[in-house]
């Protein structure tokens, strides 16, 4: 792969914070954490996008609540280049304010900023023959290998194969619930929808342009009266308000003729809640994960995370234990999903 024809990572930053309180926080969201090892995930999607032979200098896309975050974190690297959302208008509006600041000719990865993948190899080679898709025009996304009947999560079925690269996506399919999850999982051409695409510039506008109009127009009238700021680069609000915001799941990749994906085992994980990333962290020979002054005796499947104070666990299996400040959190593994709905998560 030329110096010219380098994959432009375009890393999408932000998030609300409630899915992971008391640890995360509207102020500090998950991904600016290190809650997989050392590095926070938003650090860890920069490393796995480093390569600099295969990727160019990424582009992010964040708000202006996480701005201070997003530059820390960047470590003065001042070939990112970010552009700074005037609103909230969802994944298709993001993207295309990335898209329309690349040339036509570019290939963009779009990367979540809070995901954890544990086999960064994997996932770079399913980044090369996606870009290698996306160069003929396809819009492609990533087929998360799917290894248990999630219900969390939408799915792709697989398509006829396009020649020995990836598939045609045959069908979206929303969020299963258990049953039907289960059939997926035995059926074996279904895989988890990541959130992970690429695509080549110019194609992915011109299906944007087909199938949301309004949203391309929106974001090309904000591209064009935006201001450049060093780095940064700020789109105009009173434009970039005009648009309904919609993932780029539905406005563009369930439209389009052109929907490819990539098989990619890579050890995936979107920490989604507490018990996911309780999935994603090394754990005992009884599923058992600590961090800080923490004892567990007689546990099993138990979560434990504390910033300070001691704790300690006696005989219980499947629970989590958060605590963060004068904030404590202590949930079931199945009841994990519903800590967004806590007041005190919403309200902070």
């Amino acid at each position: 792969m030329s110096v010219e024809n380098r994959i432009v990572p375009v890393i999408l930053c932000g998030g609300s914070g409630t899915r992971l309180w008391p640890r995360s926080r509207a102020v500090r969201p998950k991904p600016f954490l290190p809650l997989v090892g050392d590095s926070t995930l938003f650090e860890a999607t920069l490393s796995r996008c480093g390569d600099a032979a295969r990727f160019a200098a990424p582009v992010v896309v964040t708000g202006h609540a996480h701005l201070t975050h997003v530059e820390a974190q960047l470590g003065g690297d001042s070939a990112t280049r970010i552009i700074v959302e005037p609103s909230a208008r969802n994944t298709a509006a993001a993207i295309a304010l990335a898209a329309l600041r690349l040339p036509g000719d570019a290939v963009m990865l779009v990367c979540p900023s809070d995901h954890h993948i544990g086999d960064p190899a994997a996932f770079r080679a399913a980044a090369i023959r996606a870009a290698d898709l996306a160069q003929d025009d396809w819009l492609v996304s990533f087929g998360i290998e799917a290894t248990a009947p999630e219900t969390g999560f939408g799915y792709l079925e697989r398509g006829a194969a396009i020649g020995e690269r990836g598939f045609r996506v045959a069908r979206f399919v929303e969020k299963p619930d258990l049953e039907r999850a289960r059939q997926f999982l035995e059926h074996g051409g279904y895989a988890w929808n990541g959130g992970i695409f690429a695509f080549k510039v110019s194609a992915f506008l011109a299906e944007l342009g087909r199938h949301r109009p309004a949203i391309l127009a929106a974001a090309q009238d904000a591209v064009t009266k935006g201001i450049e700021d060093g780095a940064r680069f700020h789109p105009d609000g009173e434009a970039f308000a005009r648009i309904a915001g919609e993932s780029v799941d539905y406005a563009v990749m369930e439209n389009t003729d052109r929907a490819a994906m990539v098989p990619a085992d890579m050890a995936w994980s979107d920490i989604g809640n507490w018990q996911a990333l309780h999935l994603a962290l090394d754990r005992d020979d009884l599923g058992n994960a600590t961090r800080g002054d923490v004892e567990v005796v007689d546990c099993r499947n138990v979560l434990v995370d504390s910033d300070g104070p001691h704790v300690s666990v006696i005989g219980l299996e499947d629970v989590i234990v958060v605590i963060d400040g004068n904030d404590v959190l202590v949930t079931t593994a199945a009841g994990a999903q519903k800590v967004g709905k806590l007041h005190r998560a919403a309200n902070q």
